[in-house]
């Protein structure tokens, strides 16, 4: 008989948990405090932008194993429940577990014995085994179960995981939760203990922004010996030790984990005395990429010190990556209140962020949103391209280059075909090449 399955958060963690085990073929019931979101969700429809997420919901509901609820009391005959709340960090760069463990005292009042409380959202190392431990007092289990999700990737991530991370203390509840993955195509099924869980999630998230840090930081080697970033990259990636992901060159790392990630593993390791001096230095690499490109840009144009008073720049994308509506941390972000900063007017566009969300993101006045990136290119100085949308690439660019006062473009990601801009007049700097 299948496990009646909770989800507690129907974020972008806990949605696609949520879709993914009732394509599994179990019965979930999905609750959050968002009346909004529930109601969308329970049409089947979601503000996450991920590919395949609505279409696996809608047939998780169709099916009759998908239920989205306000109501926490609706998951009292849950036998496992799934704990997918935020850990936003906190001023100090540690993970905020407050909404974790005011989840885990209702749990703790609500299930029936010999329940298993999953942990999916991050947490500080330690939190589970207390929360263990006190669960324990209740009859009920706790597991560790850390979420290796890519944004854009998140449905194809959860069925076809590279791996599955499961902590616990108690081999029968760890492997009650492997058994709920049986219809997921992994390689390997890991299951440790607690504090290996926990800090396995927060290092592979350090490691990919330690990645990523050194290559944007070859790539500024590469032009000033006149190699190439992306051959360089090949080269690299083509070692099975180091493999290719993430080493492609851009304005810096963001989203919402890297970044919090990082801090709240330095956060820990210096409660515990441990110098991880390579993060520090990942980290203080990812702030100077910023300066970087404002300093390319002020460089092609021509002007000393920096200084982009009466500048104006297009500026395409906004979101973190590619793929979605993300703009937490974002280094696109980053750049264009850096490039205002300088003096610089900003126009901006970006698929998925629509004029009137722009009054809302704290840009500095010199940064208007627009909904075309031909409006975005008028007059301007120059193109910065911060994000690898697809469409970029496939602009009229000559059109564009009519619109522009000058035609210049700072390719970040080395998206754009460089030498066939060049045959159209365009002076074109691209990133380490």
């Amino acid at each position: 008989m299948s496990e009646r399955i909770g989800v507690v958060g129907a974020g972008y963690v806990g949605t696609t948990t949520a879709a993914g085990l009732a394509h599994l073929g179990l019965p979930v019931t999905a609750v959050d405090v968002d009346a909004g979101c529930v109601e969308r969700l329970r049409q089947g429809r979601t503000e996450l932008q991920e590919p395949d997420l609505e279409p696996l919901l809608r047939q998780g509901i169709r099916a009759g194993l998908l239920e989205f609820d306000t109501d926490i009391e609706r998951l009292a005959q849950a036998e496992v429940v799934f704990v997918c709340v935020p850990t936003p960090a906190t001023p100090s760069g540690a993970a905020d577990a407050s909404a974790v463990q005011e989840v885990l005292a209702v749990l703790f009042g609500l299930l029936s014995p010999g329940a298993i409380i999953v942990l999916k959202s991050t947490v500080p190392v330690g939190t589970a085994r207390e929360a263990a431990a006190a669960a324990g007092r209740h009859g009920l289990h706790v597991v560790s179960n850390p979420e290796f999700l890519r944004e854009s990737h998140a449905v194809y991530d959860f069925l076809h995981a590279d791996r599955i991370v499961i902590g616990a203390s108690d081999a029968g509840a760890g492997e009650r939760i492997a058994r709920l993955y049986q219809g997921v195509e992994s390689p390997t099924v890991q299951i440790v203990d607690f504090e290996s869980a926990e800090v396995a999630k927060y290092a592979s998230n350090a490691f990919l922004a330690t990645k990523v840090s050194f290559v944007n930081e070859l790539a500024e080697l590469c032009e000033k010996v006149c190699a190439d970033i992306e051959l360089v990259g090949e080269c690299l990636g083509s070692d099975p030790r180091i493999g290719a992901a993430f080493l492609r060159p851009g304005p810096g790392w963001g989203g919402s984990c890297l970044p919090k990630d990082t801090e709240a593993l330095l956060h820990i390791a210096h409660d515990k005395q441990v110098n991880l001096g390579v993060l520090e230095a990942a980290v203080a690499a990812n702030r100077a990429q910023t300066d970087r490109t404002v300093a390319t840009v002020a460089r092609v144009l021509g002007r000393s010190g920096g200084d982009l008073d009466g500048v104006r720049a297009a500026l395409f994308g906004l979101t973190f990556k590619a793929g979605t509506g993300d703009l937490r941390d974002s280094p696109a972000r980053r750049l264009a209140a850096a490039l205002a900063g300088h003096g610089a007017q900003l126009c901006v566009y970006d698929p998925t962020v629509a004029p009137v969300r722009g009054r809302d993101l704290g840009l500095p006045a010199r940064v208007r949103i627009v909904d075309d990136p031909y409006d975005a290119a008028q007059e301007a100085d120059a193109v910065v391209v911060a994000t690898e949308w697809p469409e970029f690439a496939k602009l009229d660019w000559p059109r564009l280059g009519t619109l522009t006062r000058r035609r210049v473009i700072v390719d970040t990601r080395n998206l754009l075909d460089a030498e066939a801009l060049r045959r159209d007049g365009f002076t074109v700097i691209g990133n380490g090449r």
